[in-house]
């Protein structure tokens, strides 16, 4: 699964990379800045993501209200949260896999 990290420090970055890595996702990641070629390129992330998670309490405004719009213009799963750390986003990836396997228990059973 390809997930859209929008908002957040940046110095998290590599460490999210990783996790998500490690539980078979690919994690694109954008600070939320608009300006500039900015929302060009969170469109792009957004376009190409499953999963979109939008932070709002380290991000612009427009960031957030640009990430939903799109989201919700291209049918995306968006998960809109005010802070979520590393821990936080192991429990993500922890219940897309437990769904995933459940998914696939269920095809295998029909």
């Amino acid at each position: 699964m390809r997930i859209a990290w929008i908002g957040g420090l940046d110095r998290n970055e590599a460490q999210l990379k990783r996790m998500a890595a490690q539980a078979g996702h690919r994690l694109d990641f954008h600070k939320g800045d608009t300006k500039g070629r900015g929302a060009d390129d969170l469109r792009s992330i957004v376009e190409r993501a499953d999963l979109v998670i939008v932070l709002t309490d380290v991000n612009s405004h427009g960031g957030v209200q640009l990430a939903r719009r799109i989201c919700q213009r291209l049918g995306r799963a968006a998960l809109i949260v005010r802070r979520c750390g590393a821990a936080q986003f192991q429990n993500l990836l922890d219940a897309l896999a437990a769904r995933e396997h459940r998914d696939l228990a269920a095809a295998l059973a029909s």
